[in-house]
């Protein structure tokens, strides 16, 4: 992710203050991640529109400038990030100010706690799916009920039917091959 090349210059600068920061860079999920005592404080990189840095507790950041944001609503909880368009809106001294602040929470252990598991209605688009097809059936009913919950979450969350199709389609031979929707993620 960081080698988004639309930011490249920007997220050179973003690391090079990163690295000032007494924490210890690592590889999670293909991109630099830079943690306290093995826990995850900040990472950063290029999208389309902007380019980011988040904190991984930032929920219990004081944002005292106001400008974190949670990339999710309703689905991020602890997660918080800080957009940017340009060279110019990279302060060093901000960027570390919230850096040392996320260190600072770490050593206090704050921390979200998940929600537990909620059990979650099958879609009746795939309920159909999985009674007409054994094969699947049986390949659904050996994935995690975490996983079998991505895949009934994916398709309930499509608001029209046909993207629960498409979606549908899509997750099949995923199923099939015991592999969990956000598996490349994990």
């Amino acid at each position: 992710m960081q080698e988004h090349t639309q930011w490249k210059k920007e997220l050179a600068v973003i690391a090079s203050i990163i690295d000032k920061a007494p924490l210890e860079k690592v590889t999670k999920w293909g991109s630099d991640v830079y943690t306290y005592n093995g826990k995850n404080v900040v990472s950063y990189g290029g999208f389309k529109h902007y380019f980011a840095i988040w904190f991984y507790n930032g929920v219990f950041l004081k944002d005292p400038y106001h400008i974190l944001l949670n990339a999710q609503e309703g689905k991020t909880k602890s997660l918080r990030q800080w957009r940017l368009t340009s060279m110019e809106e990279i302060v060093e001294k901000r960027i570390l100010e919230y850096i040392q602040e996320a260190i600072e929470v770490e050593k206090q252990g704050l921390k979200i706690i998940p929600d537990r598991f909620t059990p979650v209605s099958i879609p009746a688009l795939l309920e159909e799916a999985l009674q007409q097809d054994s094969g699947l059936k049986v390949a659904f009913d050996k994935l995690s009920p975490g996983r079998q919950k991505e895949y009934m979450v994916y398709i309930a969350e499509a608001k029209q039917d046909a993207t629960k199709i498409s979606r549908l389609e899509k997750i099949k031979p995923m199923i099939l091959q015991g592999i969990g929707l956000n598996d490349k993620y994990k």
